[in-house]
């Protein structure tokens, strides 16, 4: 499998190394990507990287994008433990960029019915994401009671080498005036 590619925002570096010391606590290993709220996922973006002008674009006419991250929560499908996400704006910026590259697929999640989110760990074998969520809701339970708004002024390209491997950060990309 070749490398696989998403377009993110980035939390705010205090929230990400809160995201990463409990991930690292917990033994979680398989969401070690840097912490980020997903806003074009891999559906589209082929790794001979021809989409990016198109993205860059969309992106670079984008007004900076306001995000307020919320408590933990646990997808219904139990896929995974996420920090909630309410941002309009990255729904926007999502459907922008699925309106310009027009992947011939997408995933069902795609669309202007999107659920924002930053994932902190995903269902796997050995994974009690019940405790991780008690355990989560202790750790940022600030979060449940006072939601973190912080506007993103670029997204960032993130690259994942391929099965096994972790999404990392290899280009940032200025949102625009809009």
């Amino acid at each position: 499998m070749p490398a696989a590619f998403l377009v993110a925002l980035r939390p705010p570096p205090e929230l990400a190394a809160r995201v990463q010391a409990f991930r690292a606590a917990h033994g979680v290993t398989d969401a070690a990507a840097e912490p980020h709220v997903t806003v074009k996922a891999r559906s589209g973006l082929d790794a001979d990287l021809t989409w990016v002008p198109t993205a860059r674009g969309v992106v670079a006419a984008f007004a900076p994008v306001h995000v307020t991250i919320g408590g933990p929560r646990v997808f219904g499908n139990g896929s995974a433990l996420y920090l909630r996400v309410h941002s309009p704006d990255a729904v926007r910026l999502h459907v922008a960029l699925l309106d310009a590259l027009q992947p011939a697929s997408r995933f069902g999640y795609e669309g202007p019915h999107l659920t924002p989110h930053l994932s902190v760990a995903v269902a796997r074998r050995g994974v009690d994401l019940p405790t991780l969520l008690a355990d989560a809701q202790a750790t940022f339970a600030d979060l449940e009671r006072d939601p973190l708004p912080f506007s993103a002024r670029e997204v960032v390209l993130m690259r994942k080498p391929g099965p096994g491997g972790a999404y990392a950060a290899v280009e940032a990309w200025p949102l625009g005036a809009g």
